[in-house]
């Protein structure tokens, strides 16, 4: 008996070896960072010479700065593009192909529109930011067609104009998202017992019916998964509004993430933009907390 505990203690400490270069990667590259991130948001620093101590300084100004609430409002309107609409649409459509596509025109018609669906998700930002911004600029296609149906009195420019700029970035965001959230639903519907469908359909339940009695109950841990990472990923939104607006026209797309990269290596004001990023942190960690929580509470209830 004592040999055998030795034998299983000795294994495990050969699996902890294996544990090493990751935790050394979260230390330099996440850790460390972070600690250091803290430290500086309570300090005044233009990145030459010492950081001088300014207490809550930073904090203080955050409070009363029009700039970063109004990158908070435009992140919650993005929480829709990157999140909400995502959702609805990728569960839409993987229902779509999942249970009639595939069964009417087969898995490679299925297979087909997935991998479309999918394509912004692999395109390089900077790929997709040029694209669009050539099909939404003054001269862009959709000007074009918007002229040639008569209706060029619509035309604006659509990334230019501050009043457009933050609901054409939702567009492109909406765009980019949708084939994450469908690809994952796929994945979680091929888990599903066609029988269920089969006896739905027997039932005479339509299409609707099968999609909210089964397809969304039965998706629950994949729609978890996917309302985190989207909603993560949405209160650290960089590059598309790097690419696309420069957080322009007049801050109309400006996003804590830019406006923190903006006071890094702009205005110089590092301690200030450590401190943007010290509530981007919080956010971020407390809503995953708060996901995981109910998450846990659901699966006990279950």
């Amino acid at each position: 008996m004592a040999a055998a505990q030795g034998a299983l203690a000795t294994h495990r400490r050969a699996y902890y070896l294996y544990l090493i270069p990751g935790a050394v990667g979260f230390l330099l590259i996440v850790l460390i960072p972070q600690i250091a991130n803290f430290f500086l948001s309570f300090t005044v620093w233009k990145g030459i010479g010492l950081p001088r101590w300014a207490g809550l300084q930073n904090y203080q100004r955050l409070i009363t700065d029009d700039q970063f609430w109004g990158s908070m409002i435009h992140t919650v309107l993005l929480i829709f593009s990157m999140t909400v609409i995502p959702v609805l649409i990728g569960l839409v459509l993987a229902a779509l192909l999942f249970d009639y596509v595939r069964d009417q025109w087969g898995e490679q018609v299925s297979s087909f529109f997935r991998a479309g669906f999918y394509l912004p998700q692999i395109l390089p930002v900077t790929t997709a930011g040029v694209l669009w911004g050539w099909i939404l600029s003054p001269i862009g296609v959709v000007n074009i067609i918007l002229k040639s149906l008569g209706l060029g009195v619509i035309a604006q420019n659509w990334i230019g104009d501050a009043t457009y700029a933050i609901w054409a970035v939702s567009l492109i965001i909406v765009w980019i998202q949708v084939g994450y959230c469908l690809v994952v639903f796929l994945s979680g519907l091929s888990r599903i017992d066609p029988s269920l469908y089969e006896a739905a359909e027997l039932d005479g339940a339509g299409w609707w019916q099968r999609l909210w009695s089964i397809t969304i109950p039965m998706l629950a841990p994949e729609i978890f998964v996917v309302v985190l990472t989207t909603l993560i990923a949405a209160l650290k939104l960089f590059a598309p509004v790097f690419v696309l607006t420069a957080a322009g026209p007049d801050n109309a797309t400006m996003v804590p993430s830019y406006l923190t990269y903006y006071h890094f290596f702009t205005t110089q004001r590092v301690g200030y933009a450590a401190a943007i990023a010290v509530v981007q942190t919080i956010l971020t960690i407390g809503l995953a907390v708060i996901f995981l929580r109910v998450q846990a509470r659901q699966q006990a209830m279950e």
